[in-house]
């Protein structure tokens, strides 16, 4: 038994769903719906290899440790770091220090160390500083 259904003029007909099945499912602008079958999920163990039975891969990229400057070595104490993590050091001395703009905590106020790393610049927004850190990372 087939069933037609019609949007805005097109029809299509299901083949093998009732004309009851299709009438219990109605949304509340009058239009018909077919009601679905659950669709069941491929099982677990037909996937390959994970990642964890693999051995680790390289960091690479921003999250592979460069050498910096030795600007960026003395405000962040370290000779090699990713660029993820110098982000991250940065925030939180420019946090411990107190020294975002107290109006707008989107500027940053640099200090003696700062300005350095931020190209002698007195004031930083916040998306600026991962681009005005690459001169520091040696390629």
């Amino acid at each position: 038994m087939a069933a037609e259904l019609s949007f805005f003029g097109l029809s299509a007909s299901f083949a093998g769903v009732g004309a009851r099945s299709l009438s219990k499912c109605r949304s509340p602008y009058g239009v018909v719906c077919p009601v679905r079958k659950a669709v069941v999920p491929l099982c677990a163990a037909s996937k390959t290899a994970t990642r964890t039975t693999q051995e680790k891969r390289q960091p690479r990229g921003i999250t592979k440790a460069r050498p910096v400057s030795p600007a960026m070595q003395e405000l962040l104490g370290v000779a090699e770091i990713p660029r993820t993590q110098a982000v991250k050091e940065i925030w939180n001395y420019i946090k411990q220090h107190g020294l975002q703009d107290p109006e707008d905590k989107k500027v940053v106020i640099c200090d003696e160390k700062l300005k350095p790393i931020f190209g002698g610049r007195d004031r930083v927004g916040f998306l600026e500083i991962s681009g005005l850190i690459n001169p520091h990372f040696s390629k």
